[in-house]
């Protein structure tokens, strides 16, 4: 009957003890890891450029007398055609409808206009009570 426990006359007593850690299984594994954190980490960044191509829809038909709203790239704002203040928007744009804030406005912005601009705007006329802005772009794709 064999015995569970190697005894000094076995084969096994010949083979010397390791007392040493092999560590190529970690290293394989850290650079794997090294290289996956290499490719991952450009892609979660959110600092991205965006040129955001022209609307291919087909445009909708214009409305009589549109009440247009611009920014310019200099940060000026103008209600039609005439320059106006952000805090005389609200009273202007009433003015301009009869207090009609249920008319669409349309919102044209410079393309070199800084975002912050942009929602500056958006936010005058959503506290002016104008909630229904269309958005103008260029056409073509």
């Amino acid at each position: 009957m064999a015995s569970l426990f190697p005894t000094p006359d076995d084969d096994t007593a010949d083979m010397p003890e390791l007392s040493e850690i092999n560590v190529t299984p970690f290293i394989d594994v850290m650079l794997v890891l090294l290289i996956i954190f290499m490719v991952v980490s450009p892609l979660a960044t959110v600092d991205l450029k965006i040129d955001l191509p022209a609307a291919t829809a087909k445009p909708a038909p214009r409305p009589d007398k549109p009440l247009f709203v611009s920014l310019k790239a200099d940060r000026s704002l103008y209600l039609g055609e005439a320059p106006v203040a952000r805090e005389q928007l609200g009273s202007l744009l009433d003015a301009q409808t009869g207090g009609d804030r249920q008319r669409t406005l349309f919102f044209q912005a410079d393309k070199q206009a800084a975002y912050e601009d942009v929602l500056g705007v958006m936010d005058a006329l959503r506290q002016a009570g104008y909630l229904k802005v269309g958005l103008v772009g260029r056409e073509g794709g």
